[in-house]
């Protein structure tokens, strides 16, 4: 298998809406997450936790927001952040449904946040080329303060299908290389 460059991207659970700032776009407006802001990233993406104050939220275990190409400004240990490429997700999807080991690796530990690096496995960096793929057009931060609303992600959802990002299943790809013969008398 060709061995594939990653953006890094920090993936963290979120508790509560207003930080980023759905119409501005900017990443720590509201102090959250503070040093992590600082760490060395590509992107961000934002999911919703399992606990009561994110269920509370209505964001719980939901894709939240996307951010691509960061740019900080102030304190460099706790940075506000703004983005070439900011998708705040309205309405927000599962993301269990969107990128299943993602989920799994988000939600079956202690996970608050990591820094995806070559630690996940390619199936996880699938799933996470596939939440990029959704922001790839989005509008940068500074468009979302002057009032552009927020994008339609369904819209998005029929273009992952055909994006190279889209990771067939091992089932498609091996039928692919061995499709059954008309013949054999296998079920369809």
């Amino acid at each position: 298998m060709a061995n594939k460059t990653h953006p890094r991207t920090l993936i963290y659970k979120r508790t509560h809406e207003g930080d980023p700032d759905p119409k501005t776009g900017e990443f720590g407006c509201k102090g959250c997450m503070g040093q992590i802001r600082g760490w060395e990233f590509d992107a961000v993406i934002g999911v919703g936790g399992i606990g009561r104050k994110a269920k509370k939220h209505g964001i719980d275990r939901k894709l939240t927001w996307v951010g691509i190409g960061p740019h900080t400004t102030g304190d460099s240990r706790c940075p506000l952040v703004t983005f070439d490429h900011f998708l705040y997700c309205e309405p927000m999807p599962l993301l269990e449904n969107l990128a299943p080991n993602l989920a799994k690796r988000m939600y079956d530990g202690k996970v608050r946040a990591i820094l995806a690096l070559s630690s996940l496995s390619e199936a996880e960096q699938d799933d996470i080329q596939r939440i990029l793929y959704l922001a790839k057009d989005a509008p940068p931060s500074s468009h979302q303060q002057r009032g552009a609303p927020p994008q339609d992600l369904q819209k998005t959802f029929d273009k992952i299908r055909s994006s190279p990002c889209h990771r067939r299943s091992a089932a498609q790809e091996a039928e692919q290389e061995n499709p059954a013969d008309p013949n054999s008398g296998a079920a369809d």
